[in-house]
């Protein structure tokens, strides 16, 4: 049975596959809608906004015990006609805390709690205490997206075929230099990145295809790049971060779905992620088949082995186990058929396992095939 190990990015609210068009052609109007209302404001009640959202993204992110939110004095908000007018809030209307360590027990997330309260404001017969509420939690998400989440390179990724999820880093034409190596840093500038000046990528060319290179841990062969495994877990786990942040910004704020930046940052660390995943699932299987054989050659295996294998979940986008039994606990001589045997028993179950989606089946399977292979015509004698 697949054995999770980290808790899932995506819930039942929201994914961060792409949406049908007749969900973001709706939210694309509220985001338009929201987005005149903030440029209607002055100057001065847009920092505030921004500083108030500022300060709530923070707390929300970090799953702080509580947080504090203040309305601006006043706002301006659609007339009956075609303009705007100029509304005041009472200041004992203008305060607002969520969270507290009642809550904390209760084992309720910020996040929760506070888009429920701005959602509750929004329902007020103040027209402009709901409109500023309306603000704030947009702002939240705007702050999250923009702000705490860093801005990557102009990618795009090929899908395999049947495959949903592009991840496929698409191959750039580059004039290589004789007077540079892959692994220097080399300036690099873009037609679609100048707006952001030239950027230092001291990373190799396939790490370079990538929406954030910095987190590349392997090459297009499954070859580490960095000096440990544990490394890349700790790469793995800050993409699984960045999105589990894109994912806090939607459900706080839904319309943000048709954001371009959203989207852009969405696609490109999606891909990233499920790449980078499998490719650290297949060589943990590689490092399986090592420590197996290094074992077997020493008889250290003749009490019994219990296989643990990681595999990428792309639905819930984290590392998982399927553990299976070679070999019962027991004075059991090893048999490399044994694992052989195993191995193709698993091979028919997961095949069969409809809790695990078809890309995620297709690399378990993989990943058993390349047991199976590795120990078909193995010896045991020391080499």
């Amino acid at each position: 049975m697949p054995e999770p190990v980290n808790r899932t990015i995506l819930d039942e609210t929201t994914s961060l596959l792409q949406p049908p068009a007749e969900l973001t052609e709706p939210l694309q109007c509220e985001l338009d809608e929201v987005r005149q209302l903030f440029a209607a404001q002055p100057l001065l009640v847009q920092r505030f906004i921004e500083a108030q959202a500022a300060t709530l993204a923070d707390a929300i992110t970090t799953n702080a015990p509580e947080a504090r939110f203040t309305l601006p004095d006043r706002l301006m908000v659609p007339s009956a006609g075609d303009g705007f007018q100029t509304l005041t809030i009472p200041q004992e209307q203008r305060e607002y805390q969520v969270g507290g360590w009642a809550n904390r027990l209760r084992r309720k997330e910020l996040r929760i709690l506070a888009k429920q309260r701005l959602v509750e404001l929004e329902q007020s017969e103040n027209q402009a205490i709901r409109e500023a509420a309306r603000l704030i939690r947009h702002a939240t998400s705007v702050h999250i997206v923009y702000n705490l989440l860093p801005a990557g390179r102009s990618v795009h990724y090929l899908a395999e075929e049947g495959e949903s999820i592009p991840s496929i880093p698409a191959e750039e034409e580059q004039i290589e230099s004789a007077l540079t190596a892959t692994t220097d840093a080399i300036a690099e500038e873009k037609i679609e990145d100048r707006e952001r000046g030239e950027l230092l990528v001291p990373f190799v060319p396939y790490a370079r295809r990538f929406f954030l290179p910095q987190w590349v841990a392997f090459d297009e062969n499954g070859e580490l790049l960095l000096s440990n495994v544990q490394e890349a877990e700790s790469h793995i786990a800050s993409m699984q971060r960045y999105l589990r942040l894109l994912h806090y910004a939607v459900a706080f704020s839904p319309c943000m779905i048709a954001d371009e930046v959203y989207q852009q940052k969405r696609y490109g660390m999606l891909g990233q992620l499920v790449n980078q995943g499998r490719a650290l699932a297949m060589y943990q299987t590689r490092q399986i088949i090592e420590t197996i054989k290094k074992r077997a050659r020493a008889q250290n295996l003749n009490r019994g082995l219990t296989i643990r294998l990681p595999y990428f979940d792309d639905q819930d986008l984290t590392m998982k186990i399927y553990p299976f039994v070679v070999i019962p606990a027991g004075r059991i001589m090893f048999i490399p058929a044994f694992v052989v045997r195993a191995v193709r028993e698993e091979e028919v179950k997961v095949a069969q396992d409809t809790r695990l989606n078809p890309t995620t089946r297709k690399y378990i399977l993989k990943q058993l095939k390349m047991l199976e292979q590795a120990f078909l015509n193995f010896s045991l004698q020391r080499s």
